[in-house]
């Protein structure tokens, strides 16, 4: 026979023990034992736990309704360490009516639980803005922007007005920068990953308050050469969003500093290059009959001007621009902004002007055999790239190009 211990029981205050016990006493026996000598009443259902863990429960009887258990494995099997003192058992009881309320009580359908919200969650992550329409209105699955941050109005630095725009509305914008034709053919053919892509508090930040006193205004940042890149939406009264058109050309010239972290001629080349490249994407989806809710989508990007001046003032019968008319103006506005841009930083815009030209020429190029002139994120580089003598895409051969420019400049001037 075996050993026999000593088992306390707590319930409710009240204290009982039981000298009886041994190794061999089931579940069903111990909850007898317990509900007899606690003179617990017939509607509770008992559960008894012993060092954290549940040795024996109760049931409930459908039919009548009477607490009932159906164990008969051991309580303490062989093997469980008893202390010397005897074991401390908890009894726990519940109203058997109260357990049959609350189990035919249907869920709110309003509350969502833990496996509704991992459903969610993965659903919000694949499905973004779609601003730019079914076709063209996703990132492509590996070189993309991973994660998106917006601004709580905590964070602005001051309270927010009554027209300050929502936080979800800056994180649909966040997503529609993300999914601009012209950015995911540009994440694509450099092969881009950017961590998180977040917006930058327009107010309470040291480094944009020390860049205006050098006469400049900082508009985002890179950390960490594209672990993440943060852009300025909303305007400095927080009443609304800056143009579209110039945050798209902030998060191109923050993509830039991923290589280079100066802004010199290799960085302006660069950023150069990724501008054509942006508003070259544009250009072909207008050109090839792309409509998104009855408007091109340089319209919906504010660009139209930018790849041709004319657009709104067409002359019927007049013949559309071909594809180097195009791309002439499409140079002729980058160069503007470069010439722009460039003199903040003392530097002419001629000295990147050749490596953007050649840049664009062998876009056209590489481009020219896709659908309805559709660039479709078109990988730079590969097929007609590799027919023209080598391997290397477009921007590698123009990067190269600008670096050798930079470093004959720098003889030159030692």
């Amino acid at each position: 026979m075996s050993e026999q211990f000593t088992v306390k029981f707590s319930y409710k205050g009240k204290s009982i023990s039981a000298d009886d016990i041994s190794h061999q006493t089931t579940a069903a026996d111990l909850l007898a034992k317990v509900r007899s000598s606690l003179q617990v009443d017939e509607d509770i259902i008992l559960r008894l736990i012993f060092k954290g863990k549940t040795i024996a429960q109760e049931t409930i009887d459908e039919a009548t309704t009477e607490a009932i258990d159906r164990s008969n494995q051991p309580a303490f099997p062989e093997g469980t360490k008893i202390p010397k003192s005897g074991a401390k058992v908890i009894v726990m009881g519940s109203a058997a009516t109260g357990i049959q309320k609350l189990n035919s009580k249907k869920s709110d359908p309003l509350m969502r639980g833990f496996d509704d919200e991992k459903s969610l969650k993965g659903k919000k992550a694949s499905t973004l803005s779609t601003y730019w329409g079914p076709m063209h209105g996703n990132q492509d699955p590996q070189y993309k922007f991973c994660r998106f941050q917006e601004c709580t109005d905590a964070s602005f630095g001051s309270r927010p007005g009554d027209t300050t725009p929502h936080a979800w509305e800056a994180r649909s914008l966040l997503e529609r920068l993300a999914t601009d034709p012209g950015i995911v053919s540009i994440m694509k053919s450099r092969e881009l990953v950017v961590g998180t892509l977040g917006e930058m508090d327009p107010i309470d930040d040291r480094l944009m308050q020390k860049k205006q006193l050098e006469g400049a205004c900082l508009l985002g940042y890179n950390t960490n050469h594209g672990l993440r890149i943060d852009v300025k939406l909303r305007t400095d009264d927080l009443s609304g969003f800056r143009p579209y058109e110039e945050l798209a050309s902030t998060l191109i010239h923050e993509i830039s500093h991923n290589w280079v972290s100066e802004h010199d001629a290799l960085f302006w080349t660069n950023f150069g290059q990724m501008r054509v490249e942006y508003l070259w994407k544009h250009a072909c989806l207008m050109q090839g009959g792309v409509f998104v809710n009855g408007k091109r989508t340089a319209a919906l990007a504010n660009i139209t001007d930018w790849i041709s001046p004319n657009s709104g003032n067409v002359v019927k019968g007049s013949s559309t621009p071909n594809n180097s008319q195009t791309m002439e103006c499409i140079c002729q506005s980058v160069f503007k902004e470069l010439a722009r841009d460039m003199a903040q930083h003392h530097l002419p815009v001629q000295l990147v002007a050749p490596a953007v030209l050649t840049f664009s020429k062998e876009l056209m190029v590489e481009t020219k055999n896709d659908a309805n002139l559709n660039a479709g994120g078109h990988r730079l580089g590969t097929d007609s790239a590799s027919s023209h003598g080598t391997g290397a895409s477009a921007r590698e051969r123009a990067l190269a190009a600008a670096e050798r420019r930079a470093r004959g400049a720098k003889d030159k001037s030692t």
